[in-house]
This record gives C-alpha cells, sequence and structure tokens, in this order.
C-alpha cells in the first residue's frame, strides 16, 4: 500500500466534490479549503497539515478486502473526510478552540456566524460526495442504501457530541455514559468507513457485519488512545501543550477513572483544582500524581487493548477477496495502537 499515494488520491476526490463558483462566493469554499490545509489565512495555495486521513484510507481498504476497485472507493472516501472535517469546523465553535492542526480555527480567522456557515457548506459537499458514487458506476440501489447509512451515522454523531456537551462541567460522569459517547461521537465515523467501505463492493451481510465491528472497535481504541496522549503525550510529538487535556479540564476516561475509584482526599483535591481558573505546573503534577495513585494510565491502556483485541476478533471472521487488503487493515490498527502522536 503506497500511503503517500493513497492520500493524493483521497484529496483529489475531495476537491472533485466542491462545485463550480463565481468570484462572489469563491471565499465561502475557501473558508473550507483553508480548514482542509490547502490555502492559507489569506486564501492562497499551501501545504499545510490536512489530517491523517485515516477514516478514508480505512474505506478504500474496507471495499478492496471484498474486490471493490479503488474509483468507485474514491467519493464514499471523499464523503467520509468531508463528514469528519465539517464535525471538527463545529467542534471548534462549540469548545471555543482557537487552533486546529496548528493554525488559527476557521471560526476564528472569520467569526462565529461564518464558521457555521463553512461547517453547514462542508455537511453539504459530503453528501455531494456520496452521490457521486453514481457517477462511477455503482448501482443507484446501492448508493441508496450507503446513503440510508450514512445519515444514521451522521445522528450518531450528533448525539455522541450532545452527550459531550452535556456533560461538560460535571463530575458525576460514569465510564458507561463517556463510552457510549465516545462510540457516537468517534467509533461510529470509523464503524461507518469500514462497514460502508465493504458495502461497496459486497452483499454478504456477515461480512459487512464484521467490517462494521472492527471499525467501531478501532475507534474505541483510537479515543482511548488519544485520552492517553492527550495527558501523557510528549508535547514535542503531539503539538499539544503538557497535559493538554488536565489543562482543559476535560473528563476524559483517565479523569473519569480516578474521580471513580480516588480516596476521599484525593476526590476532593482533584475537583478543587478542576474547578480552579488557571493551573500552575505544580497543581498539573498534583494531577498527575492523583491520576498515578488510581492507576488511571494502567487501566485505559488496558481497555484500549481490549477494543484492538476486539477490532481483530472481528478481522479474523473477514473471509477477503484481496488477503493483502486484509493485511493492511490489520496494519493500521497496529500503527494506531502504537502511535505516540
Amino acid at each position: 500500500m503506497n500511503l503517500s499515494e493513497l492520500h493524493q488520491q483521497i484529496q483529489a476526490a475531495m476537491r472533485a466534490s466542491f462545485p463550480p463558483s463565481d468570484a462572489i462566493v469563491a471565499p465561502f469554499y475557501a473558508m473550507m479549503q483553508y480548514h482542509l490545509g490547502w490555502l492559507d489565512d489569506q486564501l492562497q495555495p499551501t501545504q499545510a497539515n490536512s489530517g491523517k486521513l485515516l477514516r478514508p484510507v480505512l474505506v478504500v481498504l474496507a471495499n478492496r478486502v471484498f474486490g471493490g476497485r479503488d474509483e468507485q472507493a474514491l467519493p464514499l472516501a471523499a464523503g467520509i473526510q468531508l463528514l469528519h472535517d465539517f464535525s471538527l469546523i463545529h467542534d471548534d465553535i462549540e469548545d471555543n478552540s482557537a487552533t486546529r492542526r496548528g493554525r488559527v480555527t476557521v471560526w476564528r480567522r472569520w467569526g462565529l456566524a461564518q464558521g457555521i456557515n463553512a461547517g453547514d457548506g462542508m455537511f453539504a459537499l459530503a453528501h455531494r460526495a456520496i452521490h457521486r458514487l453514481s457517477d462511477v458506476g455503482v448501482p443507484a440501489e446501492r448508493v441508496l442504501r450507503i446513503l440510508r447509512d450514512f445519515e444514521e451515522t451522521i445522528l450518531c454523531i450528533c448525539e455522541g457530541q450532545y452527550l459531550d456537551l452535556a456533560a461538560e462541567g460535571r463530575f458525576d460522569v460514569s465510564e458507561a455514559a463517556y463510552l457510549r459517547m465516545i462510540r457516537g461521537k468517534t467509533a461510529m465515523l470509523a464503524a461507518a468507513a469500514t462497514g460502508l467501505g465493504a458495502q461497496l463492493a459486497t452483499d454478504d451481510a456477515q461480512q459487512i457485519a464484521a467490517l462494521w465491528q472492527f471499525g467501531e472497535a478501532l475507534g474505541l481504541a483510537f479515543q482511548m488512545q488519544d485520552d492517553l496522549l492527550d495527558i501523557w503525550g510528549t508535547p514535542a510529538v503531539t503539538g499539544k501543550p503538557f497535559a493538554a487535556d488536565l489543562v482543559q479540564r476535560k473528563m476524559s476516561l483517565p479523569v473519569i477513572h480516578t474521580l471513580a475509584q480516588a480516596s476521599a482526599d484525593d476526590h476532593e483535591r482533584f475537583v478543587t483544582l478542576y474547578r480552579q481558573p488557571e493551573l500552575s505546573q505544580a497543581d498539573l503534577h498534583e494531577l498527575l500524581a492523583i491520576l498515578e495513585r488510581t492507576g488511571a494510565r494502567a487501566y485505559v491502556e488496558g481497555l484500549a487493548r481490549q477494543e484492538y483485541a476486539r477490532a481483530m476478533q472481528a478481522l479474523d471472521r473477514v473471509v477477503p477477496s484481496d488477503v493483502a487488503a486484509l493485511e493492511d487493515l490489520r496494519q493500521v490498527a497496529r500503527g494506531l495502537l502504537d502511535r505516540t502522536a
């Protein structure tokens, strides 16, 4: 698998989803292209960070597993990535985030109203990409099934975001509630990437279900790994501040575990520190010490390994037309579990 070439093909399919535009509305689309890393803040061509493109790669690989052709997978891959980027534009607004991928966020650069509108536009582009499946020979009935499941995926993502926002400022969030949230907000899009990718190339319901389950488990493991990196990751590698999630008072899985398992004194101290308007380096180290005493890091690492194992078990049920593509999916999963950024 030549990942660089595949990334180029995915981005070309994303570009093809943009309609022709006249000069008066060109800045509307340019704001989206800025978010995608194609333009700088003066709306001039650049090559900035466009993200990992993990989910569209999963689409193409899942399609290959059952003998599908890349040219038929690329519109779906583009739609999945554009949907992800739509959610990021709106997440940045809802989380009051100033930066994304090392650059100023769309809404901070052009204002709240234009940020919302740019996100809405990218939502429409994601659907436009899916409709292009008809142009590459995918039968209309199959396109409609994919669109139906695409819409269900969007609702699950929005449900997850609702649960995330509803939990802000609370210290009684359970592990079960958190897992329900990330299953919708994060894991569902990975599940759609592999499940819908499979649907392009096969009608075997059991094989499609196995790829949906693989993607969901992989997505959960991915988010758990993110939770670990956002507290214990090396800033020079992650590009984020030291103990970033603690600085932002995030109720991530290590924090939820700690609040459930800490002694009364540690629980009270953790909550007191989290309620402070600012955290010093000494405060951060104290929070880390409390996390250490509850074994939060090892606990979440164990859960991530369990989800990785569940993903591998799902792949074991797959009968591939392309053995190499199945091995590529395994390699992607291994890389996610071992990543440092």
